[in-house]
């Protein structure tokens, strides 16, 4: 069999995946299931989001292709056990595009702006909750997400039944009770590691609140501190400083060197 080309054609990718699986494989690839693969679908996703925050969109391409990669190697192995393939997966998202988009699809009504789509795409999928085994409005939502994106779903999920608080400030007044609790939880480790999860979801509340998304504002705190704590590390090598040897007082200053020099 000759070797495959690279190619713009999914058939060729989705041949490649085949013999990857195949008897003549990857001897890695053919031990895999869908346990195995999930966490590299979630971080190809993840590679994604960093390459578009960073303006690398040169380099989108490329993760893309990785992504989709873990697409055709779901599918793939689905195919194997005789549960669905690729171009199952190709309609069933198909099919949703066109269901959730009565306005282009359908003769619907046009949304005003995009909040009024966004409502009515939230509607739509209410509605195929509904038809589906679930007995609760949280129940369908990912427990594999990041703990912190899960956090804003469930909470949105909430206050499409009302249970919400009617203001942000009352929030901030949460996350003050909050903060207090941890505190009040003492040397027991059990009760503070309860109390900083329910300071952190009512921290992602607010960011709901404020129309900020917690994921990506966290996201962009951890690529700022290591933009500075990297400045900080080099200031220290040009004085022949070791960082463990600075001191807080020395390390605080270069800190404050990174903030007014836009780090």
């Amino acid at each position: 069999m000759p070797n495959p080309k690279p190619s713009r054609d999914i058939a060729g990718l989705l041949e490649i995946m085949r013999r990857l699986r195949g008897p003549d494989g990857c001897p890695w690839d053919r031990e895999q299931n869908f346990a195995t693969i999930a966490p590299y679908t979630v971080e190809e996703a993840y590679e994604v989001a960093a390459c578009i925050e960073d303006g690398d969109l040169k380099s989108l391409p490329d993760e893309l292709g990785d992504l989709l990669l873990q697409v055709v190697f779901h599918a793939r192995m689905a195919e194997e056990q005789g549960l669905f393939d690729f171009g199952d997966v190709v309609e069933a998202v198909t099919a949703k595009m066109i269901r959730r988009h009565p306005h282009v699809f359908g003769g619907g009504q046009t949304p005003s702006d995009a909040q009024a789509q966004k409502n009515a795409w939230e509607a739509l999928k209410a509605e195929e909750r509904k038809t589906k085994a679930h007995s609760s409005i949280l129940d369908d939502v990912p427990l594999a997400l990041p703990a912190l994106l899960r956090a804003e779903k469930l909470q949105k999920r909430a206050s499409m039944v009302g249970f919400d608080w009617d203001d942000a400030g009352k929030v901030v007044e949460k996350i003050a009770e909050e903060a207090r609790e941890v505190v009040d939880a003492g040397l027991d480790p059990d009760k503070r590691s309860e109390e900083i999860g329910d300071l952190l979801f009512v921290v992602a509340n607010l960011a709901r609140h404020l129309k900020v998304d917690p994921e990506a504002a966290l996201r962009a705190s951890n690529a700022k501190f290591t933009r500075r704590f990297k400045f900080i590390e080099s200031e220290l090598e040009a004085r022949g400083i070791a960082p463990g040897k600075a001191g807080l007082e020395l390390m605080e200053s270069l800190w404050q060197d990174a903030k007014k020099k836009g780090l």
